[in-house]
């Protein structure tokens, strides 16, 4: 471990450059395989843990400089053709993904088929060495900013529905793909709905061959679960986007990163780690933050609030042992069964108590809400709370991470069939062709 962070740091001191373009930034780390540390050794990675990927990149922000490029490109799409694609595939599309030089979307969700996602009804017909592609994609994050979209469609409707879904890495910037945003309650559009009418994807595109899409979607789902799980620790997030789109890679990358801050020196003194009301400098994240609003207004008096604070830090550190557990596991080349489904139940439930707590800390101040930076600084001026708008974003964000990447349901679902070997409904869909079966209006 410490000869892991002392290569990173060495490396830092040699190639980190404030005035290089992003571009050029990204493909030094993406090269030497520290912005995709988890990644394989054969796809510009090193093989770490993700554990060990949270401490490389914690390293990389202390050091000064730019991380590695965010978004569903290294999150999901680089691991699952690191795992499924062909050597070919690998060079073209992961190399582009660690230098930040494309961004991808999902094209999974559709219209009537979310929960159940293998019964998309978005078709890819051959057309020679291409295929055309037609249906509804919704709920694509990021669709609006992306180069390359991971995209799941029908390529044989006279098979059962798990064994006719095929997986491609589609361009998105063609005249059949149509993206229009959906505006959200927090006053975002993070999400999109995509139409495609006769885009065009290329046959070498087809990631594991087709018929095995279902696998391929499996395993970016399980790499989405585990991203977006509990207890991912406090890796950090690069503030420039990767992609031809967002406009980022030609930018000096220095501008996108706080000054390196100033070491301190541990105090001597006792006092200074003590804190009113039971030392919430022990809280971890989001549980401290909202611990000092309650102490500056007096809610920390209130015994259900401070049982809550213990809470949210509970299951915070649940989710941080539990990737120590992931990985302890994996050093002896074992899995345990539904670790990512079980993280993301726990994430569904951290977000949910941030909202009730947070809004409960704040009173009535949490009726109060804007949607643009004028807004937000008057309500600030007004309260004196700087973190209301950020608790306010959240409380109304939280009815996301239990729908979006599989909702709750489809997590106990996988948990109690897959891992408890509970019974399924019975149902003929692994066995009926799928067009015999009935469709949803």
């Amino acid at each position: 471990m410490t000869d892991m962070l002392t290569e990173v740091e060495n490396w830092l001191e040699e190639n980190w450059d404030p005035d290089l373009t992003v571009a050029e930034w990204w493909e030094r780390l993406g090269l030497a395989g520290w912005a995709a540390p988890t990644y394989p050794t054969n796809a510009y990675g090193k093989g770490l843990s993700r554990g060990d990927a949270v401490l490389v990149a914690n390293a990389i922000a202390e050091h000064g400089a730019l991380n590695a490029p965010g978004g569903l490109g290294l999150l999901l799409a680089g691991p699952t053709i690191a795992e499924h694609g062909t050597p070919e595939q690998i060079e073209r599309y992961v190399r582009d993904i660690v230098t930040g030089q494309k961004a991808w979307c999902q094209l999974f969700s559709e219209p009537g088929a979310g929960s159940d996602l293998a019964g998309l009804q978005a078709r890819a017909e051959q057309d020679g060495e291409e295929w055309i592609v037609n249906g509804q994609k919704v709920w694509t994050s990021g669709g609006h900013i992306a180069d390359l979209g991971m995209l799941i469609a029908r390529t044989d409707s006279d098979v059962p529905k798990h064994q006719g879904i095929s997986y491609f890495a589609i361009e998105m910037a063609q005249p059949g793909v149509d993206i229009r945003p959906l505006r959200e309650m927090t006053g975002r559009a993070l999400f999109n709905e995509v139409f495609l009418t006769d885009a065009r994807v290329s046959d070498d595109a087809m990631i594991s061959g087709k018929g095995n899409g279902w696998a391929v979607a499996n395993s970016t789902l399980a790499y989405e679960r585990a991203g977006l799980g509990a207890g991912g620790g406090s890796q950090a997030v690069s503030a420039a986007r990767p992609g031809s789109v967002a406009g980022d890679l030609d930018k000096r990358a220095g501008d996108f990163v706080s000054q390196r801050p100033a070491k301190k020196a541990p105090s001597k003194d006792p006092d200074t780690t003590k804190q009113r009301s039971g030392g919430t400098a022990r809280l971890s994240g989001l549980a401290a933050r909202l611990a000092t609003i309650a102490q500056e207004n007096g809610t920390i008096d209130d015994a259900t609030i401070r049982d809550d604070l213990m809470r949210l830090h509970t299951l915070g550190e649940i989710g941080r042992i539990n990737n120590l557990r992931v990985k302890g596991a994996r050093e002896y080349d074992r899995t345990i069964p539904g670790m990512g489904n079980i993280s993301k139940l726990s994430m569904s439930d951290l977000v949910r108590l941030q909202r009730d707590l947070g809004l409960r800390i704040v009173g009535a101040n949490g009726m109060l809400h804007s949607y643009d930076d004028d807004g937000r600084a008057a309500i600030t001026e007004a309260t004196g709370m700087p973190m209301l708008g950020v608790i306010t974003e959240l409380a109304l964000f939280a009815q996301g991470p239990p729908i979006y990447g599989g909702t709750d349901q489809v997590q106990r679902n996988i948990i109690g069939e897959r891992v408890l070997g509970l019974p399924k409904e019975p149902n003929n869909d692994r066995v009926t062709p799928f067009s015999e079966l009935p469709k949803n209006a």
